[in-house]
Parts: structure tokens; C-alpha cells; sequence
């Protein structure tokens, strides 16, 4: 595979990705995709057969480079489990109220959208979050082996209260879009710290 066709790809799913985040999945046509990546329509069907694989190929790609990004997070070696979690936490809501902030989390902008829409993106959606939680869990894990999560509450397993954070931090996320405030952010901030036994 040459590195034009890789380029190329890329470039169309980097476009998507920044598309879709303002705009949604349905509402975005192919020729203005297309139009904004000043990428030739013939060219959008050398890589993808159609809209929906793109979406789900877009997805995929969202989420590689997300778990990488949470990857180098969740081995600081510097940080201890706790602190790489908040990091995290942290980072999320700085990406929603602070001074630049982005509300690009394709996981709130399509998952309702697109669940009931193409069984291939609700698929990846489900990998991709499934893939999330499971980074968190080990985080946590981490954290209660280090002693620094040693006050968690509820006192239950990693898997649970890192689906419970992930849900929160989602909702929160969504209600923070439709009301245009910072104050559920806020919410989900202290109740984290409360689920992490924070003094």
C-alpha cells in the first residue's frame, strides 16, 4: 500500500472526524464531506463503498488514536493510579469549559444518532466505549494495587465503577451541550472525586 493511498484516507477521516463532531452523521451529504476535503468523489470510493463504511471506518480510527491517547496517560510513570484517573477526569472536562474548549467526542455527538441508523457504527461505538472502560478499570485497578485508590467507594469491582464513572462523565457531557453551562461538569467532577474516596 503506497503512502498517497494512506494519506489520502487519512486525510478523508481526519475531515470526517471534524465534520461529523460539528454536525452529526445523517445531516452531512458526501459532496459536502467531499467539498470540504477538496477530495474528488471517485477518489472517496477507491476507499470506502459507501457513507455508512466510512462512518464505521471513521469510528475505528476516532478510537485508536483516543486509546493511544489514553494509553501514554495511564502509564506516566511518574503518577500513581489516582492521579493518572484525574488526569483523565481532568482533561474531559477542561475539553468542555475551559478557555478552548471543544465538545469533539464523536461517543455524546453520534452514539443516539447512529445506534438505530447502521448496525456496522453502533458496533464500533460499543467496541470502541467497551475498549475505554477497560482502560479506566485497569486504571483503577491500578490505583487500589498502588494504595492510592485504597478509600474508592463503592468498595466494588474495577469494572463496575469504571463503567459508573464513564456513564457519568457521558451524561454529564451531553447535558453540558444542551444547556450550555458548566454546572453538570462540575456535578460529575465531584462526584468522582467522592466515588474515588477522595478526603
Amino acid at each position: 500500500m503506497n503512502i498517497k493511498y494512506q494519506d489520502t484516507r487519512q486525510h478523508l477521516l481526519d475531515t470526517g472526524r471534524e465534520v461529523l463532531a460539528a454536525r452529526g452523521f445523517s445531516s452531512v451529504g458526501l459532496s459536502a464531506l467531499l467539498q470540504q476535503a477538496g477530495i474528488p468523489k471517485g477518489s472517496f470510493y477507491h476507499y470506502f463503498k459507501s457513507k455508512e463504511q466510512f462512518g464505521e471506518a471513521l469510528l475505528e480510527d476516532y478510537f485508536d488514536f483516543y486509546l493511544s491517547e489514553l494509553d501514554q496517560l495511564f502509564s506516566q510513570p511518574n503518577l500513581n493510579g489516582r492521579q493518572q484517573l484525574m488526569s483523565y477526569w481532568q482533561e474531559w472536562q477542561l475539553r468542555y469549559c475551559g478557555p478552548n474548549s471543544r465538545s469533539d467526542c464523536l461517543v455524546v455527538k453520534l452514539s443516539a444518532e447512529v445506534a438505530d441508523l447502521s448496525e456496522p457504527m453502533r458496533l464500533a461505538l460499543k467496541v470502541g466505549t467497551n475498549q475505554v472502560i477497560t482502560r479506566i478499570s485497569g486504571c483503577i485497578a491500578k490505583g487500589v494495587a498502588d494504595g492510592s485508590l485504597s478509600n474508592a467507594q463503592p468498595n466494588a469491582a474495577p469494572d463496575f465503577l469504571a463503567s459508573s464513572l464513564y456513564q457519568l462523565w457521558l451524561g454529564a457531557s451531553l447535558l453540558t451541550k444542551l444547556n450550555r453551562d458548566h454546572s453538570h461538569m462540575d456535578i460529575a467532577m465531584q462526584l468522582t472525586r467522592q466515588l474515588l474516596g477522595e478526603q
